[in-house]
């Protein structure tokens, strides 16, 4: 640009929002339980692939160590076919295929040139209704999973969450951020057995198929490679809502040598389906949920506190949680709590701004369109809405309700998750150089590694 070129004096104002066009979706309960919906996307000849099961249980809960094998097994090995052949067949399809697991649900996620759905979709379904769990695989598996806790058990980022949900939830399966090594170390071939009859069970699943299809050739196309699928029923579907827990003081994880506090805030939210989760989605986005947001600008931006920090709400089946994640160097960890928790403080207790507001509103309206804008999005997002209980709609009817949010309702929401004494505070540091400043915020109590 030359010396001489002037820039304009003002930027164009930005178009209202255009609700999104929805694709119909095609469905069929299958008479084994199994949901499958099916939508015509165009553009790439490919179809993208959800099938999200419920993990049925037993008396027994566990604490995840079965489901992260059985996922990681699924692909090993059926009847008829060896892990090296289900890698091979589906090169040959120009397809991928991957499964994995949480405490709710295991998922499959995949996708196949449009011409091979009628194997794709015939392979899939062999692997969830005839793995064969060869040995070699399960302890290859086995070891994979352990090495994984181990690794994952020894970062900080990880440690402070886990700190957070074990004051959050308590005893519930919700705070179980990994398993133990012993739990995977102990299984066994005939447990992933057990497990896969009684707890991976059509009824109550959903299939999610979006790309260059025919919606009903599609259904027909899962019918005969799903409707075979049945298993034994091993317990409910689903867990139980957590118990109210108690703020209680900071908790402090002890991490001696550290040059860094992770530090980590977070409560109750609401779900999806609940009326007030609108203003409560762009409370969080005005306080710390993208870039243009307060905890930026505050100790990104103005105190030079930390480079990312966030805030974000995370939905399970059976409770939603608010929460807040800032690493920072240890000599300023009580600092940036007091810019944090200022913040919240803020959020609780005045209005917010109508441009502020207006920016979190056409941000998160924004990235929901591109969201779900490609085949593997909208397939993402479909399977998402469906194991929540909602439907496509809420693409559409989402949008409209963030533009009815007064800043009033933004308050309200504010006070009713965001306040500091509704919220726990978990960190991770060096107590010994830590403690002393945050006693002077709250009681503090130290746990070790």
């Amino acid at each position: 640009m030359s010396d001489t070129a002037t820039l304009p004096a003002s930027l164009p104002e930005v178009a209202d929002a255009q609700p999104p066009k929805l694709p119909p979706v095609a469905e069929r309960t299958l008479r084994n339980g199994l949901r499958v919906m099916a939508v015509r996307r165009t553009g790439v000849p490919r179809v993208e692939a959800r099938l999200r099961i419920p993990i049925a249980r037993g008396k027994a809960v566990g604490d995840g160590a079965a489901e992260r094998v059985l996922a990681g097994t699924l692909l090993s090995g059926t009847a008829t076919r060896s892990a090296t052949d289900i890698a091979e067949h589906l090169q040959l399809m120009g397809s991928g295929l991957f499964a994995s697991a949480g405490s709710e649900e295991l998922s499959l996620a995949g996708s196949v040139l449009s011409g091979n759905l009628a194997p794709f979709l015939e392979l899939m379904a062999e692997a969830i209704a005839e793995p064969a769990f060869p040995k070699d695989e399960v302890e290859l598996q086995k070891a994979r999973v352990a090495q994984e806790v181990v690794i994952g058990g020894s970062q900080p980022a990880l440690q402070a969450q886990k700190a957070l949900v074990e004051r959050i939830y308590g005893s519930h399966p919700y705070a179980r951020v990994l398993p133990a090594v012993e739990s995977v170390e102990a299984l066994k071939r005939a447990s992933l057995v057990k497990a896969k009859d009684g707890r991976l069970l059509p009824n109550g699943s959903a299939l999610v198929l979006v790309g260059e299809l025919r919606p009903e050739r599609a259904l027909d196309l899962a019918e005969r490679a799903f409707g075979g699928w049945k298993g034994v029923r091993g317990g409910k579907v689903g867990l139980p809502a957590p118990a109210p827990f108690s703020t209680g003081p900071i908790v402090l994880v002890d991490r001696p040598g550290a040059v860094q506090t992770n530090i980590r805030v977070g409560g109750n939210a609401l779900s999806r389906t609940a009326a007030g989760y609108p203003a409560l989605a762009l409370a969080n986005m005005v306080f710390g949920g993208y870039f243009s947001s307060r905890l930026v600008e505050n100790i990104r931006e103005r105190r030079g506190y930390t480079y990312s920090p966030h805030s974000g709400i995370e939905h399970r089946h059976e409770a939603s949680n608010f929460n807040v994640g800032a690493d920072v160097a240890t000599e300023v960890t009580a600092a940036a709590l007091v810019e944090i928790r200022y913040e919240l403080g803020r959020m609780a207790a005045a209005p917010v701004d109508a441009d502020e507001l207006d920016g979190a509103r056409r941000y998160l309206i924004g990235n929901m369109a591109l969201a779900h804008q490609t085949q593997a999005g909208l397939a993402s997002y479909i399977a998402l809405l469906t194991a929540g209980g909602l439907g496509i709609e809420y693409l559409r009817d989402f949008p409209e309700a963030l533009l009815d949010v007064t800043i009033d309702d933004v308050l309200a929401a504010g006070a009713a998750f965001l306040a500091p004494r509704r919220l726990v505070t978990a960190l991770v540091g060096d107590a010994s150089r830590v403690r002393e400043s945050l006693e002077l915020l709250d009681d503090v109590e130290v746990h070790s590694l």
